[in-house]
């Protein structure tokens, strides 16, 4: 288990995570200061719990509001993906009513020669 030392607030804390995260903590930490910084920045000196619980709402507003968007664009992620798979059973349909008609137009033309071969006749050649 990894170790790492972070700044909030201006207090030091030490904080364990797992090997290979360190970085990333001292990064969501560097986060929280600078939201703390703006709030203080913005309201002055209203205490330091204040400032954290501040900041962690606002943080927590976010995160509630980017899962919000994530789960719209999820669904609209499914009702595409579903769109596509109808497309593609319509497109296969098409496909086949198509060669379908292909077959249909081959055999009448093949029996309308036929026909007209019998009409004229053995004695004339065709070709």
């Amino acid at each position: 288990m990894g170790h790492v030392n972070v700044s909030i607030n201006g207090r030091q804390y030490r904080m364990a995570c797992e090997e290979g995260q360190e970085e990333r903590l001292m990064q969501l930490a560097e986060h929280l200061e600078q939201r703390i910084g703006a709030l203080r920045g913005k309201f002055g000196e209203i205490g330091d719990s204040r400032l954290t619980v501040m900041a962690a709402l606002i943080i927590s507003d976010e995160l509630v509001d980017t899962g919000q968007r994530v789960r719209r664009l999820e669904e609209e992620l499914q009702a595409l993906q579903d769109a596509r798979i109808a497309a593609a059973e319509r497109n296969r349909v098409t496909q086949a009513a198509v060669a379908a008609a292909f077959n249909s137009a081959a055999e009448r033309i093949e029996a309308m020669t036929q026909a007209l071969n019998r009409t004229l006749g053995g004695g004339l050649a065709m070709g």
